[in-house]
């Protein structure tokens, strides 16, 4: 779900900037503009500051102050984000709106800008400063992967420890630390939790965004899995922390990748999943589209239709050897009426190799090999990892003692108390994560933590 679905979609504008170039005698784009970019079934708050230094602020992404280099002709405006796209906007006679397109290759995604800033959105479960008990920020290197550089905060309860300790994985695309979306902070949120209940908690920027480097390019879904063992093997060689009691959280596409690295080996003490699939991506990214198109109002028949297409796609996607293999593949799949059209656009994004990997990707293999402590969670109005899909393949690759699934009623994918459960409503729920998700996983933790704690104890070791 990288690139393609960060959400749903992945709209993280990483970019480098230079001063703002001269203005147009006859129009002054100066000061402050808001606008919305819809990427699939998502909208996105997106600002603009024109001034001397102008940024650019993905703000549902918390993707803030980002640097950018403005030019103006005669009411036209060009915002340039280095290695990732223009932004190409008129300015209206009156000098109240912007209005273009961001493109990114050969795509463009329609953008409209006002005067003015967004008011800020009431998030209450964000914990402030000053915090009752230790942060530091870390760096470390993923020495399996040249130029991996990963920062992240590790919170530390009060007193001397060995401390147990959870490192969380954030979901698809490129996430912050806090896991930051829609002015939420669910990983900071989770960490404050678990850390005042005596769990240190190790949160990281994912490769190429906050403090961590890029690393080398087309990495898939197998490389973010050696990011987090690095994570891992660092908090193990530490002094306050318990060695043998360093687990995993994962979110999404983290649900996937925490399973994968306890499988490998004894090292993991517990794993939680959260809104982990457990059939393949292609299963999951079909049954999203059946899913959503219900949600957006269309009948059961057009529904399993837009799914039919997607899935038409998705198979096509696999088999290709290449964009040009792909291309005319999706060309016949039009010209016979199977799919709708396809834009050149979205080649490069179907074809890259975390997409492929995603789709191919079953984790019921890895599911049924992790021998530690697991806890599997579902919203019961999830429509991006629905449990209907699922639930039962979930229990079927649990089943050891201490491995559980639970569907929770009335969450959705981010565990917010939802109406709905579409993405178009995270943005408008205040809360970040419900009570009765966050109780249940700090429970958990807390008392997993303590079992391990007991038999070692047992056990002399």
């Amino acid at each position: 779900m990288r690139n393609l679905v960060g959400i749903i979609c992945a709209f993280v504008l990483l970019a480098s900037g230079a001063p703002l170039a001269a203005k147009s005698p006859q129009s002054d784009p100066s000061g402050d503009w808001r606008g919305t970019i819809t990427a699939g079934a998502v909208k996105m708050r997106v600002a603009l500051h024109i001034e001397i230094n102008s940024t650019f602020d993905s703000l549902d992404q918390g993707a803030i102050g980002i640097p950018a280099r403005v030019s103006v002709d005669n009411g036209r405006i060009t915002v340039t984000i280095t290695g990732v796209g223009v932004v190409e906007a008129t300015l209206s006679p009156d000098g109240n709106t912007l209005e273009g397109v961001l493109k990114q290759g050969p795509s463009a995604i329609p953008v409209e800008f006002e005067r003015g800033v967004f008011s800020s959105t009431s998030r209450p479960q964000a914990p402030l400063p000053p915090y009752p008990y230790e942060v530091e920020e870390v760096r470390y290197d993923n020495p399996r992967q040249d130029g991996v550089r990963l920062a992240g905060t590790l919170t530390l309860p009060n007193g001397t420890g060995p401390f147990p300790a959870v490192l969380l994985i954030t979901g698809s695309g490129a996430q912050v630390r806090d896991e930051t979306m829609f002015e939420h902070k669910p990983f900071l949120v989770l960490a404050d939790a678990l850390t005042k209940r005596g769990i240190a908690v190790l949160r990281v920027d994912d490769r190429g965004v906050g403090g961590s480097s890029a690393g080398p390019p087309d990495a898939t879904t197998a490389d973010f899995a050696t990011d987090v063992e690095a994570g891992v093997a660092w908090l193990r060689a530490r002094d306050d922390i318990d060695a043998r009691r360093v687990g995993l959280l994962g979110h999404s596409e983290g649900a996937i990748i925490a399973p994968m690295v306890a499988s490998r080996g004894p090292a993991i003490g517990f794993v939680v999943l959260w809104a982990g699939p457990g059939v393949s991506g292609k299963e999951v990214v079909v049954e999203q589209v059946r899913a959503l198109s219900l949600a957006s109002g269309a009948t059961e028949g057009e529904a399993q239709k837009a799914a039919a297409a997607q899935a038409a796609i998705l198979e096509a996607v696999i088999a290709a050897p290449d964009p040009t293999a792909l291309r005319s593949a999706l060309d016949e799949l039009t010209a016979t009426g199977v799919t709708p059209a396809v834009p050149d656009g979205t080649l490069s994004q179907l074809t890259s190799p975390w997409y492929r990997y995603f789709l191919a990707f079953d984790p019921a293999e890895a599911l049924r090999e992790v021998r530690a402590p697991l806890l599997s969670l579902l919203g019961a109005k999830d429509l991006q990892v629905t449990p209907a899909q699922n639930e039962l393949p979930l229990r079927a690759a649990l089943a050891r003692d201490g491995q559980s699934v639970e569907v929770l009623p009335g969450l959705n994918h981010l565990f917010q108390t939802a109406a709905t459960g579409g993405p178009d409503e995270y943005g408008l729920i205040e809360e970040t994560i419900a009570p009765i998700a966050l109780d249940r996983i700090v429970d958990w933790i807390t008392a997993v933590s303590k079992a391990e704690a007991s038999v070692a104890a047992d056990t002399g070791h």
